[in-house]
């Protein structure tokens, strides 16, 4: 949540007037948070710990409407990723999708067949909730037209 507001803020003055929204992801597993894998050895570990266990991934959103006022929601949703062979983590670093993503996958990409069950919002794990997003700039006087 600090994170997405802060990135909200970053934004609002240079664009005064408009609604910024601003988001953050962390894929923790118990109170590990892992990282935005940079390296394949990284993402390798996080996909090696993910392996045959189910994991959150919580997305915090910021809203800042033209008027000032503010808005902040947190998505978290529940995940268990099957068990991995080591082959299959090789295919998948093969990808690139990996890079920059936190906890070391994509699920909108191929990393998607590797996620046997997903409890909350799939929109969240891909990094913007939209229910929740939708919810606060509507209730920060957006209208849909």
């Amino acid at each position: 949540m600090r994170l997405a507001r802060e990135k909200a803020l970053a934004v609002a003055d240079a664009e005064p007037g408009c609604f910024v929204i601003a988001a953050d992801t962390v894929v923790a597993v118990g109170r590990r948070v892992l990282p935005k894998a940079e390296t394949d050895d990284e993402a390798r570990r996080c996909l090696t710990l993910l392996s045959g266990r189910a994991h959150r991934v919580l997305t915090g959103v910021a809203v800042i409407a033209p008027d000032g006022r503010t808005g902040a929601r947190l998505s978290e949703s529940r995940l268990h990723v099957k068990r991995l062979t080591p082959a299959e983590i090789e295919r998948y670093l093969a990808t690139g999708e990996w890079r920059g993503k936190a906890g070391g996958y994509a699920i909108q990409g191929a990393a998607g067949a590797l996620v046997m069950a997903l409890q909350g919002s799939y929109t969240g794990v891909v990094g913007l909730p939209l229910y929740e997003t939708l919810s606060l700039i509507e209730g920060l006087g957006y209208r849909r037209p």
